[in-house]
């Protein structure tokens, strides 16, 4: 009799689920709540388990959509009862009088060169994805650091895992064989089992396997297929066949020099080639239209799967678009008195304060300055509230392997030059090596871009939800600009100032913008608060 196994509820607003990855395989033999799917919903993944034991047999296929309720695979029972008895019905002697050598027994050629069971064992433990912060259900296995069978000792960092928001190592805690269940690239729910860490370390050495008789059988001429017996013998890959078919070439005029003698891509680009060779002579005689230019190289495409952070920061940036009334407004900013400001003082600032004196403090600075006359530009709208906050908490967007990421510099208006730079520094290391927390990635109260380092002459950069407004900076271009009546050469600056029109009105956006230009185009004002 068998027992249909169908998608199970998963929440209200969920309609269906994705067949992500079947954990046994059709005809495998199945115990009693054994995991044997994995399904993939639009917020979570969860295990499908065998609702009673026997032998699987698989309806539906790995990427397939299934609604709540469709059937995935029946178990049909017997499987593993029928194939029990026949183990113990072996005679209970050979011919010759003498005991049959058993799977397991020391008689056996197969097991003459096995591994002796290692000393010291003790009982598995289930290493789980741990709490990574209240709004997080999930997280991807970026890595392994440590692979299947190795010893691991405790506290050893054993596989990297990548939230939505930051990426952290996942440790071993106890010493003993690393065991994975899941694998790279796998998003896991907050609890799911990770790997397991089996007996003790302790004492344990590696063991190289000599090969088996019965390997050493398997390996010889005679056992071995000869070449053209094989299916593959003269089948082409699917690139291979789509070649072919286009060009009208039988795949049986074709060498092929894959694996069993498959025609692989290549065997079908060369014999492409060859084929066209009669029809290119028997045409020169009437060659009074030339041919179309081949087409020379590999055309290939490459599919990566999208991190969590990619898919979040997606996410959020439609939002952005689609639930705020964003406008940007521009201005430009003569760099110069900066930059001799900077000439002048950079070294001597290192000396004194061991960091180097850039161009994000003074925005910093300034930005900060400009928030306190314009606080609307650091608000942000909770319901139908609007919430301001008397600091600045800024936003310094930065470049990271994985993706951009914002970290966070805390009351930066009671900050000086130097301790911006200091944090920024501190910031951007832990951006670079992926080290940073989610505290440290939110709470901003506002936003600056710096999209001018990569070369960007003019952007209009999207909103860091919930806050109101970010400031982007751009390169720096020596232009022609009137100054006193006369044109002049000064390194100019394009800033813009993307802002929520629902919470930040014209005249007040320009206004910062404007007083952001005059505190940089005059940094004593920063340093004279005025």
């Amino acid at each position: 009799m068998s027992l249909e196994i169908k998608v199970p509820p998963v929440g209200e607003s969920i309609t269906e689920v994705t067949l992500a990855s079947w954990k046994k395989k059709d005809g495998d033999q199945v115990e009693m709540d054994e995991v044997i799917a994995e399904l993939e919903s639009d917020k979570a993944t969860f295990e499908l388990t065998a609702e009673k034991a026997g032998t699987l047999k698989i309806a539906a296929a790995e990427g397939d959509t299934l609604a709540i309720g469709a059937v995935v695979a029946t178990i049909e029972e017997g499987g593993a009862a029928e194939s029990a008895p026949a183990a113990d019905s072996a005679p209970a002697t050979t011919a010759d009088g003498n005991k049959p050598a058993t799977a397991d027994s020391p008689e056996n050629p197969a097991n003459a060169y096995a591994p002796a069971p290692q000393a010291g064992g003790g009982e598995s433990l289930e290493i789980k994805v741990p709490p990574v912060g209240e709004s997080i259900t999930e997280v991807t296995l970026s890595r392994w650091i440590k692979k299947d069978g190795e010893a691991v000792e405790m506290d050893e960092a054993i596989a990297e895992l990548e939230s939505d928001k930051a990426t952290f190592e996942l440790t071993a805690e106890k010493a003993g064989t690393l065991k994975t269940l899941a694998n790279e690239g796998d998003t896991l729910a907050i609890g799911a089992v990770v790997c397991k860490i089996e007996g003790a370390a302790a004492g344990a050495a590696p063991v190289q396997v000599t090969p088996s008789v019965a390997d050493k059988v398997n390996e010889s001429p005679q056992a071995a297929p000869s070449k053209g017996t094989t299916y593959a013998s003269g089948t082409p890959s699917p690139a291979a066949a789509k070649i072919l078919a286009e060009k009208g070439v039988d795949p049986a005029s074709v060498n092929g020099s894959g694996v069993d003698g498959r025609i692989t891509k290549g065997d079908a680009l060369g014999a492409q080639v060859e084929s066209q060779k009669p029809k290119i002579e028997s045409q020169k005689p009437a060659a009074s239209t030339p041919a179309a230019p081949q087409v020379t190289g590999t055309r290939t495409d490459r599919r990566e799967k999208m991190s969590s952070l990619r898919k979040t920061v997606a996410k959020r940036l439609v939002a952005v678009k689609n639930e705020t009334a964003m406008l940007t407004t521009f201005n430009e900013v003569d760099m110069s008195p900066i930059m001799e400001l900077r000439g002048k003082y950079k070294d001597k600032f290192k000396e004194k304060h061991g960091v180097g004196l850039g161009f994000m403090s003074f925005f910093t600075k300034a930005v900060t300055e400009a928030l306190k006359e314009w606080p609307a530009v650091n608000a942000r709208i909770e319901g139908e509230e609007i919430v301001y906050s008397n600091f600045a908490d800024v936003s310094i967007a930065v470049s990271a392997p994985k993706g951009l990421v914002v970290p966070v510099i805390r009351n930066a208006d009671s900050l000086s030059l130097a301790e911006i730079e200091k944090a920024i520094v501190v910031l951007a290391g832990k951006a670079r090596e992926n080290k940073l927390t989610i505290d440290e990635m939110t709470g901003g109260t506002f936003t600056i871009t710096n999209g001018g380092v990569f070369g960007s002459m003019m952007s209009t950069p999207i909103i860091n939800a919930p806050q109101s407004a970010i400031l982007g900076m751009h390169n720096i271009v020596e232009r022609p600009v009137a100054v006193n009546g006369q044109v002049v050469i000064r390194p100019m600056m394009y800033l813009a100032l993307s802002y929520d029109h629902r919470i930040i009105d014209g005249r007040e956006s320009v206004s910062f913008l404007v007083r952001v230009k005059q505190l940089l185009e005059d940094p004593a004002r920063l340093l004279l608060g005025v």
